[in-house]
């Protein structure tokens, strides 16, 4: 009975991706580009040991930051970083810093462990019940799928909802789902008939769908997919958030995945707009991280509040003055002196912007 019920969801799992000429076009293109540019970037790497740990650990407090403000979280970056400096104390005041301190915790286990984590239903609820430890609130359901109805709401400015965009898997269907869902991605992932990048998007995709959890679902489903990369080969993970990149466009994000959402479980269900996505995120990540890798090492010429400039606008790309300042905390004359510096060594360039000045790096 389990293997007829695997083989209807693995022909259904070959019908969604199924995609008209243009749509297949650009997925293929961009799975050929991703893979492409993360050959070069492991070919290319050359990044000193200090460097790769500076970047690393502002990739976890950049993506801490960035993956909690998607579900509401108001922590600064200059908190969630201050939060990091301070992990031993494992004492924290607020909800939003009890909820980043879960995600930098985990996501650092994540960067140095991924080879080692056996990717199972048992480990999808360790990484809830991780991602949950330190939310007193969170207690009675961490690391166990939800008892109760949860549906994706719009809410409006005081809170209250609006619409409801969603209803995800009734709970007691929950686990059969999730067991059938998990069980075809390791099932894809070793036959290789499908490339792994759509393996991961649909599994991500199908796990918002049903949204196991009682809360924490968005949360872990960037956990898992830093781990899925990483375990399928693909290193630049730890260079560039994730998250961030997702954060700056959390509008498409969410309406990526309300359109597929809406045909899930149809006769004609159409992940398109998902997948496409999810391939221009991981393609803007590996194309950062390789313009990071092969970038001379300026490190040694700067000063510490120099370097704290400088590596706030290579997680950034492209920056405000004044986004930099709200970074790092640094005065605004000191910003601007470093700014200069960094142009005369021609490694950002300046733009003018309808609503101010701001500073790109040279590719």
């Amino acid at each position: 009975m389990y293997i007829n019920i695997m083989t209807k969801e693995l022909n259904r799992l070959t019908q969604r991706l199924q995609f008209d000429f243009s749509i297949n076009n650009r997925i293929y293109n961009l799975i050929a580009e991703i893979d492409s540019l993360n050959t070069q970037f492991r070919v290319s790497e050359k990044l000193s040991h200090q460097t790769i740990k500076r970047l690393t650990q502002s990739v976890l407090v950049t993506s801490s930051w960035a993956s909690n403000r998607i579900e509401g979280n108001k922590l600064s970056d200059q908190e969630v970083e201050a939060l990091y400096k301070s992990m031993n104390i494992k004492k924290f005041t607020t909800r939003d810093e009890q909820e980043v301190a879960w995600y930098l915790e985990l996501l650092e286990l994540v960067f140095d462990q991924y080879k080692d984590m056996k990717f199972n239903e048992w480990l999808i609820l360790q990484i809830h019940d991780m991602l949950l430890k330190y939310t007193e609130k969170d207690q009675w359901h961490k690391g166990k799928y939800k008892f109760s109805y949860n549906t994706v709401e719009a809410r409006d400015a005081t809170g209250k909802v609006v619409k409801v965009i969603f209803n995800p898997t009734e709970p007691a269907l929950v686990p059969h789902e999730m067991k059938t869902l998990i069980a075809r991605l390791e099932d894809e992932l070793q036959k290789k008939e499908i490339h792994p990048l759509l393996v991961m998007a649909n599994f991500i995709f199908e796990y918002l769908a049903i949204h196991p959890f009682q809360d924490g679902n968005g949360r872990t489903s960037r956990i898992i997919t830093n781990l899925l990369l990483l375990q399928q080969w693909y290193f630049f993970v730890p260079f560039v958030s994730h998250e961030a990149l997702i954060e700056v466009k959390k509008i498409d994000y969410y309406i990526a995945l309300n359109k597929s959402q809406q045909t899930w479980k149809t006769n004609h269900e159409d992940m398109s707009a998902w997948i496409l996505f999810f391939l221009e995120i991981i393609k803007q990540q590996v194309s950062n991280a390789i313009s990071i890798s092969e970038r001379d090492n300026i490190e040694p010429h700067l000063s510490k509040l120099q370097s704290e400039v400088w590596n706030v606008i290579v997680i950034s790309w492209e920056i405000s003055p004044k986004d930099i300042q709200e970074k790092t905390w640094i005065s605004m004359s000191t910003i601007k002196q470093v700014l200069d510096k960094l142009m005369d060594m021609w490694k950002i360039e300046r733009l003018w912007a309808t609503r101010g000045v701001r500073y790109r790096l040279i590719k």
